[in-house]
């Protein structure tokens, strides 16, 4: 095929009515030795089919696409449990207006704490990244207090608080459960001494604080269905309702099952004995003796007519009324 050069390097078809015909094929077909500014048109993408050689790759152009609102769940994981119970993993939840790629990151739970009760064992940040403007993160819940020979007496800060430890044999000492973050999950409870009774404290939920023994509730959040949420084992179906993020219950001596909280905390143990885990895709703190956070979980919802399909990290897919929902039980993105 003859090439003709325009001498100055550009061509006006200002005055043209008719269109500019681009060269078109398969990806294989792309030319050998492309330079910079190469524009063509491929066959096998969607949308606009044009792509450009940006000197070191070909990109997708892609048609433009306005802003539109996605409703979200961001929980992180669980804090784990030592002899205060594990604070439940921060939660927020909202609506977002936005057009970019969004990175998501599923915060894990809080690790064995048998295997190293020296150090602090709080669950890990879950989060929403976008590509322009989204920064949406919710804080891992707070590790809980141990007792005076470990890592702390006193509760974890976290998106809620890891309950109090014990000092023990110091009668009447009363070791403070970790902070919340505001906006996201609530104080731990405080341990106490008291020969028997004897409680590590209750972590805190993302509904409530944890107390002497006992953790806080979740919360109840609707942005999937109790059907869905069964099915897919995503937060805690209770009464009707889908929690997310509980706290986990404290160690007793006088009582064998600190309470956990509703929304996937791991209930309490006796004094040395294994607690329970928090549940995973929930947020739930882990129970006391020892009782690992479960996962967090971020979950988007919005307008089929708006969904693009474009995601990575193998989320569920859900349809509801008009709504698409992704649920995220790990790490991936979204386009949107």
């Amino acid at each position: 095929m003859a090439l003709t050069k325009i001498a100055n390097d550009l061509l006006d078809l200002g005055s043209d009515t008719g269109a500019l015909g681009l060269p078109k094929g398969t990806e294989a077909q792309r030319p050998s030795n492309p330079v910079e500014g190469t524009l063509r048109h491929n066959s096998e993408i969607d949308k606009t089919k044009l792509e450009t050689y940006n000197g070191t790759e070909w990109r997708k152009i892609n048609a433009f696409v306005a802003a539109y609102e996605i409703n979200y769940l961001v929980v992180a994981g669980g804090g784990s449990a030592h002899f205060g119970g594990g604070g439940a993993g921060g939660l927020l939840s909202s609506t977002v207006i936005t057009n970019e790629l969004l990175t998501i990151t599923v915060g894990a739970g809080g690790g064995d704490p048998s295997t190293n009760r020296s150090i602090a064992h709080p669950g890990s940040n879950s989060s929403i990244i976008g590509n322009v403007s989204v920064s949406i993160t919710s804080i891992g819940g707070g590790s809980g207090g141990d007792d005076y020979t470990q890592w702390s007496k006193f509760g974890g800060p976290g998106g809620s608080g890891g309950g109090g430890g014990l000092q023990s044999n110091t009668y009447g000492a009363v070791c403070a459960g970790g902070p919340g973050t505001t906006g996201q999950g609530n104080a731990g409870g405080s341990g106490v001494y008291n020969g028997t009774p004897l409680y590590g404290g209750g972590g805190g939920g993302a509904g409530a604080a944890g107390s002497n023994q006992n953790a806080g509730n979740g919360l109840v959040k609707t942005i999937i269905s109790t059907t869905l949420a069964s099915a897919q084992l995503v937060g805690e179906v209770s009464a009707g309702s889908v929690f997310y993020a509980g706290g986990g219950g404290g160690v007793t001596r006088s009582n064998p099952a600190g309470v956990r909280g509703i929304g996937g905390g791991g209930a309490g143990g006796a004094e040395f004995a294994t607690g329970g885990n928090g549940n995973t895709n929930t947020g739930g703190g882990g129970g006391g003796f020892v009782g690992q956070g479960g996962s967090g979980v971020v979950i988007l919802r919005m307008p089929t007519a708006n969904y693009s399909g474009t995601t990575t990290g193998s989320p569920v897919v859900a349809t509801d009324g008009t709504d698409t929902i992704l649920i995220y039980k790990s790490s991936g993105t979204y386009t949107a």
